[in-house]
């Protein structure tokens, strides 16, 4: 019984949660374009939503960073580097633990200010305080997992996640016996994961798709007021 689970959760359960995350994503940007969009509430407690919006979102992307680089190299390119396993496992600790905390600090006052405030309360949806919690909690199994890690100083549990994230992907056979017997945290912290990823499409997460890396290169323009008429109303009124 406990094969059948892990094998379901860690070989089944991926796929389904990557299928659901890249075509719900597509399908929702198809058919609802006007809801791709975060829900601004920045009228409301303005500078507590800056401080905590900013220290979430460089925390979770220096977190997001080092997982898709930590999870997703070859092992080989590590081993070519020099890279000992041990000394990539410590740095995961330390930059992770500090984007950790950095996180947490700001994930706690956006969940502070949404659940606690009545105006903001009232104008979220369900959605929005339920994946707001979902992060919070995998953030706290993230800080917990490495207190596990520094028992496993040597890398050799980082192996088994990178062989088993990379199994994933190149549709690897019996991938999730990799992991059957690594710590409950770990499983926990990878199960919410993939989670995220099933409900992202039905969230306001999709909004990360939709990153402004274009206005970099744009040219700038200027929006002008007049009092002036236009071209088009002028001759419009010439004709009457």
């Amino acid at each position: 019984m406990n094969s059948f689970l892990n094998h379901a959760i860690f070989g089944w359960y991926p796929y389904l949660c990557l299928t659901v995350f890249i075509l719900g994503s597509v399908i929702r940007f198809d058919r609802e374009q006007y809801t791709w969009r975060s829900g601004s509430s920045q009228l409301l407690r303005r500078r507590q939503l800056i401080w905590g919006s900013n220290l979430f979102h460089v925390g979770i992307l220096v977190i997001f960073v080092g997982h898709f680089v930590g999870l997703l190299t070859p092992i080989w390119i590590f081993d070519a580097l020099g890279i000992s396993h041990g000394f990539k496992q410590i740095m995961a600790i330390v930059v992770g633990g500090l984007a950790g905390l950095v996180c947490l600090v700001g994930i706690t006052l956006l969940t502070h200010r949404r659940l606690l405030d009545p105006r903001i309360r009232r104008t979220s949806s369900f959605g929005d305080i339920a994946i707001l919690l979902l992060l919070f909690i995998q953030l706290i199994l993230g800080l917990l997992t490495i207190i596990v890690s520094l028992n496993h100083l040597d890398g050799r549990e980082m192996v088994k996640f990178m062989d088993w994230a990379q199994g994933i992907l190149t549709l690897q056979p019996n991938v999730a016996a990799l992991v059957a017997d690594v710590s409950p945290i770990f499983k926990l912290h990878l199960f919410l994961g993939m989670t995220i990823f099933l409900v992202f499409p039905f969230t306001r997460l999709v909004h990360i798709w939709s990153a402004p890396v274009w206005y970099l290169g744009r040219r700038g323009y200027q929006v002008v007021r007049t009092t002036r008429p236009s071209a088009a109303s002028a001759a419009s009124e010439g004709q009457s």
